[in-house]
């Protein structure tokens, strides 16, 4: 079973904020299939689905971005997912709105949420999405923007990358991940 984790912060105050492009992704996906998450365990929301004919876990952890990983230890352990089958997204500042980044493994680069993941999972090795959504232009702090709206100008670059990033993971069900990233990191 391969499994999928968008992150981002629960409820409505969140739901359209940088730092939410993780679940943004994710409920695409679902939408895209005719998914829905209709799971609530291991504090957060997911379901398991088939595509392809891979069975596929979708999981939005509902612990708040900080603590991520509370979420996806004990769901990996319960449905005995190996780590090597799972695919975590989630926002970069280091890139641009509209781009996104595949990667096999790294480390949490200053991204609390990827910092709690290292942390339960024992390891930096797993694979992630990295969707920007650029830096502050202005000076305003840096918790202040992730937790802030995109802008009118960025919400069709926002859009691609996030179908770009559905599309990646599609292909996830269908290829091995190297040839994945080969396909959407050009």
């Amino acid at each position: 079973m391969k499994c999928i984790v968008g992150l981002g912060n629960p409820g409505k105050k969140y739901q359209s904020t940088r730092h939410n492009i993780g679940f943004m992704a994710i409920n695409a996906l679902l939408s895209r299939n005719n998914w829905e998450l209709n799971k609530t365990k291991f504090k957060g929301n997911y379901a398991i689905e088939t595509k392809n004919g891979e069975k596929i876990l979708l999981l939005e952890p509902q612990t708040y971005m900080n603590l991520s990983g509370e979420s996806l230890r004990p769901l990996m352990d319960y449905y005995d997912i190996a780590l090597e089958d799972v695919l975590v997204i989630y926002d970069d500042l280091d890139l641009p709105p509209g781009k996104i980044r595949l990667r096999q493994k790294g480390g949490h680069g200053g991204h609390n949420g990827i910092r709690s993941l290292i942390e339960h999972l024992g390891t930096k090795d797993f694979k992630r999405i990295r969707i920007g959504i650029g830096r502050p232009t202005t000076p305003v702090p840096v918790v202040d923007y992730v937790l802030g709206n995109f802008h009118a100008e960025e919400q069709e670059m926002v859009l691609e990358s996030i179908d770009k990033t559905v599309a990646a993971c599609e292909r996830w069900l269908e290829i091995p991940f190297e040839e994945v990233m080969n396909e959407f990191n050009g």
